[in-house]
């Protein structure tokens, strides 16, 4: 279990869960895989769904739980619990959604394609905190700290719109349902050091399904039900049972949902008719990305730090920029909502995502190496060149 709390292996299994799909799909029984994905299973004529959207709706709620529950300690504990710790990474966060979103209209605007517009603005926080891991021995935390701030709030807009976006036809009872049934959540979480421990942790595990099921049958998105739920849970119990579910999240959740939207059937056609969906978001997660976290970055640096020197350079800038064009999961599920209608767009999209993705890793992975020779050089020689970012309390991170 320690091996998937890491923050290097993880993202080598989503790595390899993501080119086995690939290599299946365009396999020769790559069609019966994929139809796999369509079966649907549940209790027939009360509550059934496709294999497909039991990982994507059902699984993956359990990750934005996880997810939750880290933005729930960080913005009362951590390193979001001041305006002024959030204001240099959310203006950074705030390039890295702005300009994948122009770059990604340039090749788009007035297409089919367009709608896709909201996929390349994700980071993907277990890959990049891999490559942190694999790649950054040496780094100052100060740089580790700055890159899961900018993740965090990278994930609050894709929440956002998941939230916004991608609900139709609210169903009003149910959702208010819903919200009771969070308070109740809420409530009962904090009667867990109570001596009716276990019947309260069954009845957590109850109202947490009903809570899924009512938002799911409102029309809203059923993954903004983890979300709602680690942020409702005490602290305390919230932080020990991401601790419990996290080596499941990151050894079967994770990887199950990029093998299942990985398995994708490669075009067999020329580079000029892949579809602007696919371009938009090959170029704009790591180009809008880099750009973007970068330029926006420096720029806050100098706002929060009203003239004195900024504490990451621009050359940290740039390393996290190359590290927040890693979409991967989160850009992959706005790629399924995004085009659930036009399976041909969302498969090119889908592409436009793994390979946006991996040129980001690659890059990250350079620029990474770099920057850690060069902190861990200037640890030897502190007299000589330049200051290395200070260690903000707390420490680093795993």
């Amino acid at each position: 279990m320690s091996l998937l709390r890491s923050a290097r292996f993880p993202a080598i299994v989503l790595l390899v869960a993501a080119i086995a799909a690939l290599l299946i799909a365009n396999s020769p029984l790559g069609a019966s895989v994929v139809a796999l994905k369509d079966v649907y299973i549940g209790i027939p004529g009360v509550f059934e769904m496709s294999v497909g959207h039991w990982i994507q709706d059902g699984l993956l709620a359990v990750f934005f739980f996880i997810v939750a529950v880290e933005l729930q300690f960080e913005m009362t504990n951590g390193e979001l619990n001041s305006a002024r710790k959030a204001l240099q990474p959310a203006i950074a966060a705030a390039g890295g959604v702005i300009v994948p979103i122009a770059i990604f209209l340039v090749f788009a605007a007035g297409s089919d394609s367009a709608r896709g517009w909201p996929i390349p603005t994700a980071t993907d926080i277990a890959f990049a905190l891999g490559v942190l891991a694999v790649f950054g021995k040496g780094l100052p935390s100060g740089i580790r700290i700055f890159l899961l701030a900018l993740a965090i709030l990278d994930d609050i807009v894709g929440i956002v719109f998941i939230a916004v976006l991608f609900t139709d036809g609210v169903n009003l009872a149910m959702l208010a349902l819903a919200v009771i049934a969070v308070i109740v959540f809420g409530v009962l979480s904090r009667q867990l050091d109570t001596r009716a421990r276990i019947p309260i942790v069954i009845a957590l595990v109850i109202v947490g399904i009903a809570t899924w099921v009512l938002v799911y049958e409102s029309g809203v998105h059923a993954t903004i039900a983890g979300v709602a739920l680690g942020l409702a849970m005490a602290q305390q119990p919230a932080l020990r049972t991401r601790h419990v579910l996290e080596p499941w999240v990151n050894g079967v959740v994770l990887p199950l949902f990029a093998f299942s939207a990985a398995l994708v059937i490669i075009p067999a056609v020329s580079p000029s008719q892949l579809a602007p969906a696919f371009w938009g978001v090959l170029i704009a997660l790591p180009v809008g990305k880099i750009i973007g976290i970068t330029l926006f970055g420096w720029i806050s640096l100098r706002i929060g730090n009203r003239g004195a020197a900024p504490h990451l350079s621009f050359l940290d800038l740039l390393a996290a920029g190359a590290l927040g064009g890693i979409g991967f999961t989160v850009s992959l599920l706005l790629s399924e909502l995004a085009f659930a209608a036009d399976p041909l767009l969302r498969d090119e999209a889908t592409l436009g995502v793994l390979g946006g993705s991996l040129v980001s890793l690659i890059v990250a992975g350079v620029l990474v190496s770099q920057r850690a020779h060069h902190y861990r050089r200037l640890a030897r020689t502190p007299d000589v060149g330049e200051v290395a970012p200070s260690t903000p309390a707390g420490g680093q991170l795993s």
